[in-house]
Parts: structure tokens; sequence; C-alpha cells
């Protein structure tokens, strides 16, 4: 079969297409078709080596962390899923394997695909709003009535999280250029404030909590926006010990460098009074089960950005690493 191979670690000219062995599925796995691939900014950070600190992986790998298919065989002990059922998953994150004609994937990190998607915009959803889910649900624990702050609205992640919020009841402040204010005022943003042209540290004040995608002075600035006593989370900004105990399952060593590395950042946010943490999302079926209600409730729209066929991954990669996305990028293996 054909598959997107991380060689080594380095730039764009490290990954390839090239033919390697199809997967059969072991115990407890899913033996998937893959129809289409979700591109994210984890797969070029893999692939530059900068996560090397949390998954140092035995090279070569098929690398790809979410698709969509069609079930073509499954494991001793699987009884969740049958042939010819459509699914779509956030692979497991010390395996990869998502950008290939065929992959293997653990049962519960499977769901059926929404009925109402493509298998191109099913492939879109898992990673990113997996993540959303997760830091609003479960990190700020998101409810009504509450005012939330989500920089970076119109990429992958932030296009699910407005969604999310807004389910949930809350207000969405977010920011967003003169081209993508369309996109998340959409989507349900309440307050949109163009970074081009304003600062939004001067406009917003005394919300609940934020969640950050931008990082670095995006980050630091929503602390002055957040009131104290408040949240910040984020997936752009620097590993904390919490991260590496509760989302990476590390001990002591790791808990210690992560301590170290953030320090000045958690000084920040203690001196502005708000609580600061980083978070790694987690692969799970039953939050994808959950997701996929939302989709087809018509409650949470997938945007995509652009498709690319399989065979012009690379292009795909370059067209993200531009950083002006709306949506999600993907490709297809048809």
């Amino acid at each position: 079969m054909r598959a997107f191979v991380l060689t080594r670690y380095g730039g764009s000219d490290v990954a390839e297409l090239r033919d390697v062995p199809v997967p059969r599925p072991g115990p407890g796995e899913v033996q998937i078709d893959v129809k289409a691939a979700g591109l994210n900014p984890v797969d070029f950070k893999t692939r530059d080596g900068k996560l090397r600190l949390i998954n140092r992986y035995a090279l070569p790998i098929v690398f790809g962390c979410e698709l969509s298919g069609v079930v073509a065989s499954v494991g001793e002990g699987v009884t969740r899923f049958g042939l010819g059922d459509e699914v779509f998953a956030r692979v497991a994150k010390d395996r990869l394997g998502a950008f290939a004609e065929t992959a293997c994937v653990q049962e519960d990190l499977v769901a059926k695909k929404p009925a109402s998607l493509d298998f191109a915009h099913a492939a879109a959803v898992p990673l990113a709003a997996l993540t959303a889910l997760q830091a609003l649900r479960d990190e700020l624990a998101v409810q009504r009535g509450m005012r939330v702050f989500i920089p970076g609205g119109a990429g992958g992640v932030g296009t699910f999280a407005i969604q999310i919020a807004k389910h949930f009841g809350a207000t969405v402040a977010t920011t967003a250029s003169s081209r993508g204010r369309t996109l998340v005022e959409r989507l349900g943003a309440d307050v949109v404030v163009d970074y081009t042209t304003h600062d939004f540290a001067k406009e917003l004040r005394d919300y609940d909590g934020a969640f950050d995608l931008v990082g670095g002075d995006t980050l630091t600035s929503a602390f002055s926006v957040v009131r104290r006593g408040g949240k910040v989370v984020s997936i752009a900004g620097v590993p904390e010990p919490t991260t590496a105990t509760k989302d990476l399952h590390r001990g002591a060593g790791l808990a210690i460098l992560f301590w170290f590395a953030s320090a000045g950042l958690r000084f920040r946010a203690w001196r502005s009074g708000v609580g600061y943490r980083y978070m790694f999302m987690h692969p799970s079926g039953k939050d994808l089960d959950a997701l996929a209600s939302l989709v087809d409730a018509k409650t949470l729209e997938v945007v995509v950005d652009q498709v690319f066929p399989f065979a012009e991954i690379a292009d795909a990669f370059a067209y993200l690493e531009k950083g002006r996305a709306k949506g999600k990028v993907v490709v297809t293996m048809d």
C-alpha cells in the first residue's frame, strides 16, 4: 500500500510517499481502508523533531493523526464494529499511521462517522474537535453564562472551539483578520477583534476563561483579559508540570523539566491572578461519538479549507505551514 513515511527528523524533504506492507489488525484493533486523513500542525512539529522529548518514534514510521474510512476487518475481541462500517478516529499517539491507504486502530479510539458528512469532512474532525471539547469541557468547565476568549478562532481548532463553547451556553470573543471575520461570526462568535488593527488586550476584560490557540504574545496578553481566579488553557504555549503527569502519564523527571521551562509563564499568570494550563488532548472514541451527534444535529459545522489528493500531500503540508488556512486541510485517498 501507499503511505506517507517519516524517514528522519528535519524539514519538508524528510517524509515521502512509498510502498509499505499492509498492517494487519491485532486483538482489539480495527483495520480501516482509509478514505481521507486530516493534516495538523502537530504533524509538521513531529516531522521537525520538536516533539521528540514527548514521543521518540522508531523511524521510519507512517505518520498522521486522524482519518476516516471503512472497516475492512477486525481483530480478535472487537465487538463494536463490523465490515463495511464507516468510521473516523484519532489514532494512538505512540503509533500514528493515518497517512496511508490502510490503518489499524484500537477499537476504543474509533467511532461511527457522522452520517451527514462525507469522508473528507469526517477526517477533519477528530484531533481538532477533541482538543476543543476536552479543553472547554474538562479544563475550563464552560457552562451557560460564562464568557470565554478564544484567540485564533478561524483555524482548525478554533472553528470547533467557538461552536462548542456556544453549545455550552457561553458568550465567545475571538480574534480574526478581516478575511476570517465572516467565518467566525457565522460560527457564533459574539465579539470579534481584528488582530491586524486592534489590540484585544485593550478591548476585552473580565472573561471567565481563555482557550489559547496562538501562543507567544497572544498567550501572555490573554492573562490580562481573564478575571482574577479565572483560567487560561493553551495548546500553543509551554508545557507545565500537569502536562507531564495528567496528559502524558510521565514521571517526576519530565514534570520537573516542564516546571523550569514554564516558570516564567506561570509567574506572569500568577501575577495576573489566573491559572495556567498547557493541555495535550487524548484520543477517545467515546468523545468522538458525542461530537458525531453534534455534527448530525447540525450543532457543529465542519470547516474544511482545502482538500488535496493523497499524491499531493507534500503540497498540502506546504499550504498548511503557511498558517493561513481557515478550517482544516485534508487529503483524500481516491
